[in-house]
């Protein structure tokens, strides 16, 4: 008779020497300031050094470890303290234990059955943090990422006015109505398109200089004609780091019938997969509902995951509150890292990243090559780099445009280089400006002197 053949014996073998390399290449070296955060190769020379082919036959043992080598070896170093790029950094040891166990018992968080622990651990972590926005009940889920936090609480918020909308679709609503600052996240957008409501009923509210929605511009946009259902306010916008005026906006959401998402009055998403140093994906939306709108919204009720007369409590099996199937799980990184170091240890870390900020920003005013885009609430700090031949040209007609190639021209050479990485961008009629994002606990004020020094001598002959 027919026998399958045996799992190779050398798979595990092959997964020590693997983590060994990972541990040397991307742990040890990956966070040594001394090495490269990148190792820049054209899309065409990394194609050539990867052999990204997939073939009839399989590889030798050497040569998949090789292939592990140069995964790491091309790949950027977001663990390295000098990666400044996006607004997730570093690595927690004890977060990172959590993603390897998570990985390793690779299963779906949507019943007791199959996820007994994760069940229990994701109830009790969400629990946590409705508390530490202020809420002693209600209700919530992790989400694969920010944008799709965002989108559930846009799905929830038009259930909650129009419940017809989940069996009788968009023809049973009127045009609706949503509010988002002019700095606001994309996924706004994104949201209102995969829901059906339409970009072009996403109203864009005006912003201060700080980057702040203006109420008052809220109230004066609410007056269309569209059912104003749902408005987005923002604690830390994602260029300036702005933080709405989130009482200002609740009380116009009030008298206004609106779902306020962002504040505690209705829904909350939170990434601690950034500033907590959770690793990615580790995004919450946070429900202060007490109602169950959030399973009533997405359940199908599968009857072949979701049966009801199962010899244990069925309100455990919160898989229907989602709108996936499979779900990763995303809680077990967060609960062990909070486990190691406690709120206290993850409140010492986030008052040590605003520390480094003010500490940036005081050394960058004493030099005359930078200029503060504005002085931000958080630990974004935009500025432009002004290279000694633009210096005292403010006036001169094509100042802004020789600006605006400052930017990519230093960010090209940094890549290169690969001693650091950090973003730039136009926005709101400013010219490209950097974005510096503070938040690894690896870095110190000796980091900040470096980023500093080293712009200065990769623009220093524009």
């Amino acid at each position: 008779a027919w026998q399958p053949k045996p799992v190779r014996s050398d798979g595990k073998l092959f997964l020590t020497e693997a983590f060994n390399v990972i541990m040397e290449e991307i742990l040890h070296k990956g966070t040594d300031s001394e090495e490269k955060v990148c190792e820049w190769k054209d899309p065409d020379q990394l194609r050539a050094l990867l052999d990204l082919d997939l073939r009839e036959h399989g590889e030798s043992h050497k040569q998949l470890l090789q292939r592990v080598r140069d995964v790491a070896r091309y790949s950027v170093k977001t663990c390295h303290p000098r990666f400044f790029n996006q607004l997730f950094a570093g690595v927690d040891y004890h977060a990172l234990t959590g993603r390897l166990l998570t990985e390793t018992l690779n299963t779906s968080q949507y019943t007791y059955e199959v996820a007994p622990v994760f069940v229990l651990m994701e109830e009790e972590v969400l629990c946590k943090l409705r508390s530490l926005v202020g809420w002693s009940e209600g209700d919530g889920i992790f989400c694969p990422g920010g944008s799709m936090s965002n989108m559930y609480a846009m799905n929830v918020a038009r259930y909650w006015a129009f419940p017809q909308v989940k069996t009788q679709g968009l023809w049973a609503t009127p045009r609706m109505a949503i509010f988002t600052s002019q700095q606001g996240h994309y996924s706004m957008k994104k949201a209102a398109a995969f829901l059906g409501i339409g970009t072009d009923n996403v109203f864009i509210v005006q912003v201060d200089e700080s980057g702040s929605m203006r109420p008052e511009d809220l109230e004066a946009k609410i007056v269309q004609d569209a059912v104003p259902f749902f408005v987005n306010a923002t604690a830390g916008t994602t260029v300036q780091g702005a933080f709405d005026p989130l009482n200002r906006i609740a009380d116009i959401s009030e008298r206004n019938g609106m779902w306020m998402h962002v504040d505690v009055t209705n829904s909350v998403t939170w990434n601690p997969h950034k500033m907590l140093l959770a690793g990615l994906q580790c995004s919450v939306v946070l429900f202060r509902d007490t109602t169950n709108l959030l399973m009533h919204c997405h359940s199908a009720k599968a009857t072949y995951l979701f049966q009801q007369d199962k010899f244990y409590d069925t309100s455990l099996d919160t898989g229907d509150k989602s709108i996936q199937c499979g779900r990763k799980v995303d809680c077990l990184k967060l609960w062990l890292m909070w486990k190691a170091i406690g709120t206290h240890g993850l409140s010492e870390r986030v008052e040590k990243a605003f520390a480094l900020a003010r500490y940036l920003v005081e050394e960058m005013e004493k030099r005359d090559n930078f200029k503060l885009v504005c002085k931000g609430p958080f630990v974004n700090v935009c500025f432009w780099f002004i290279p000694p031949s633009l210096r005292g040209k403010e006036n001169s007609a094509d100042y802004q445009e020789s600006l605006s190639k400052v930017a990519p021209v230093i960010k090209e050479r940094m890549m290169k280089r690969g001693t650091m990485m950090v973003g730039y961008q136009p926005m709101d009629g400013h010219v490209n400006f950097f974005r510096m994002v503070v938040v690894s606990p690896q870095l110190t004020t000796k980091d900040m002197d470096f980023f500093l020094d080293e712009i200065e001598d990769l623009g220093k002959d524009l």
